[in-house]
């Protein structure tokens, strides 16, 4: 009979050391996930502020070739006549 509660006994500290580690891995998963949350926030953030800059710049440049800057007139001028064929294309459909 002590065999049965010696194997018993044995269970039992193998079934706690079990519940431990699960314990354990729930904590660690909990703060794995958290730290996962914040830093897909940050990265929404950084990849916002990257847009925002790149239209920025596209307005920057869009400025400096209206204020006669050499380097962005060609950008510019394909960018005004697609603005024009826009209008063109509204004004059609209006028409009609």
């Amino acid at each position: 009979m002590s065999d049965i509660v010696k194997i018993v006994e044995g269970l039992e500290g193998m079934i706690k050391q079990m519940i431990a580690k699960t314990d354990e891995l729930k904590r660690i998963n909990e703060s794995l996930r958290s730290e996962l949350s914040f830093y897909q926030d940050r990265f929404q953030q950084t990849e916002d502020e990257m847009n925002h800059l790149q239209s920025q710049i596209e307005t920057l440049k869009t400025a400096n070739a209206l204020l006669g800057s050499e380097d962005f007139k060609r950008e510019t001028k394909i960018k005004i006549n697609s603005i024009i064929r826009e209008i063109d294309y509204c004004v059609a459909q209006l028409s009609d």
